[in-house]
């Protein structure tokens, strides 16, 4: 978390100190980004920067925070306007993200960087922190389909693993695709031919 100091700061110049991070972040992964370009960017000197951040961790998983916050509050605005039975609702979130990363270019990049794989000491630790409000993010998603039933709640399961399971097999290739609308559509139709196996059922 910043520093008092960094609080103390009029919002304008706390907003140029985001920017150059985010800009940063979204544009090298974190062990080469560089906090000299930061402040370059942001109009500051290096010991005011970590006046505000305690190091360069702290200064990331700020910016981050923020960009998942963001994500978050957007799309759960649109959340509630999902209808449908449970697959529909998950299809229908997984294209509301695509769209969130659309409109927000930029910090689409740092949460690409942020989320996929670089066997880095930061991405194990990047996991460790969000994991259990990604959890609870899916858990509200799937709220009104989810009884107590034990069946219920099994296929709710179910429906979370092949979701992780497809997004860990299909993260990989995202690099692959210079626009992000071709990546929204490619991601969609794989995502729906996966859950139209589990919905219809493994034929012999």
């Amino acid at each position: 978390m910043p520093e008092r100091l960094f609080y103390e700061l009029d919002i304008t110049k706390r907003a140029l100190i985001f920017d150059a991070g985010l800009k940063e972040f979204s544009q090298h992964p974190y062990d080469t980004a560089s906090t000299n370009s930061i402040i370059k960017f942001a109009g500051i000197s290096k010991g005011s920067l970590f006046k505000y951040f305690k190091n360069k961790e702290d200064l990331y998983f700020f910016i981050l925070d923020s960009v998942i916050a963001d994500l978050v509050t957007e799309t759960t605005k649109d959340m509630s306007n999902l209808k449908g039975n449970l697959f529909e609702v998950v299809i229908g979130y997984a294209a509301i993200e695509f769209n969130w990363h659309i409109s927000n270019p930029e910090k689409y990049q740092l949460l690409k960087r942020a989320f996929i794989d670089d066997h880095s000491a930061i991405f194990k630790k990047t996991i460790n922190r969000y994991e259990a409000s990604a959890e609870s993010l899916y858990d509200s998603l799937l709220s009104d389909h989810l009884t107590k039933e034990p069946s219920s709640q099994k296929n709710t399961k179910i429906i979370k693993w092949v979701v992780e399971g497809f997004n860990q097999e299909f993260n990989p290739i995202i690099d692959s695709f210079d626009d992000v609308g071709m990546l929204k559509d490619a991601y969609l139709e794989e995502l729906i031919n996966y859950l139209n196996i589990v919905k219809n059922g493994i034929a012999d």
